[in-house]
């Protein structure tokens, strides 16, 4: 076992031995290349410029003449005649008529007016017993047709009393009795015309 270790013992330091002899391992060096670029100097500094002290020159800048012409400019017209009609010769000294005015109402119109008193066209006596027998009562309003001469044409019931005995009466009592004021027109002439009113039928006391 001691010579099997010095064999191996002597085998290995050969092997190290020749390596370093023969150069079998080559050295590692890393190179690393640098240029050096030269940084160009600045440039001088530039000279101050000093301020002017003259004053400068304004610039007058002239603009030329403007010509007007004053001469008036000749506007042409129409100079030609305009035909004026011929018109009718009015011989002198002859009047104009003039329309007559047309006459204006100098009367204002007036309605039918009684003459007499309206209170006495009917009295109690007119009413009859057998109608305060029965007891009829009511008020009738009439309408009177008045002719030009201011008579009583005739007579129309407006407002029924409801009975016909008194409604009859009324109108043939107030045409017998009533007197009129014929109406008026504009020129204050008699003209036909209305009366209205009403009579109350009461039983007499």
């Amino acid at each position: 076992m001691a010579a099997v270790i010095g064999v191996h013992a002597a085998i290995g330091a050969a092997l190290v031995a020749g390596l370093t002899v023969s150069g079998a391992m080559p050295e590692i060096v890393n190179k690393i290349g640098a240029t050096n670029i030269p940084i160009p100097p600045p440039p001088p500094p530039a000279d101050p410029v000093e301020p002017s002290t003259s004053e400068s020159t304004p610039t007058i800048v002239q603009a030329p003449p403007t010509q007007f012409d004053i001469n008036p400019i000749d506007t042409p017209f129409d100079t030609t005649p305009i035909p004026v009609p011929n018109l009718p010769t009015v011989p002198s000294g002859t009047a104009f008529e003039l329309p007559a005015p047309t006459p204006q109402p100098s009367f204002d119109p007036v309605s039918a007016k009684p003459r007499n008193d309206p209170a006495r066209w009917l009295t109690d006596n007119d009413y009859r017993p057998s109608w305060a027998r029965r007891e009829l009562t009511g008020t009738a309003r009439f309408r009177l047709e008045i002719a030009a001469t201011g008579k009583v044409t005739s007579c129309t019931v407006t407002g029924s009393t409801g009975h016909l005995e008194l409604d009859a009466a009324t109108c043939a009592l107030v045409t017998k009795r009533a007197r009129f004021e014929p109406a008026r027109g504009s020129n204050g002439e008699p003209v036909a015309g209305t009366f209205s009113s009403a009579v109350k039928w009461e039983l007499p006391n």
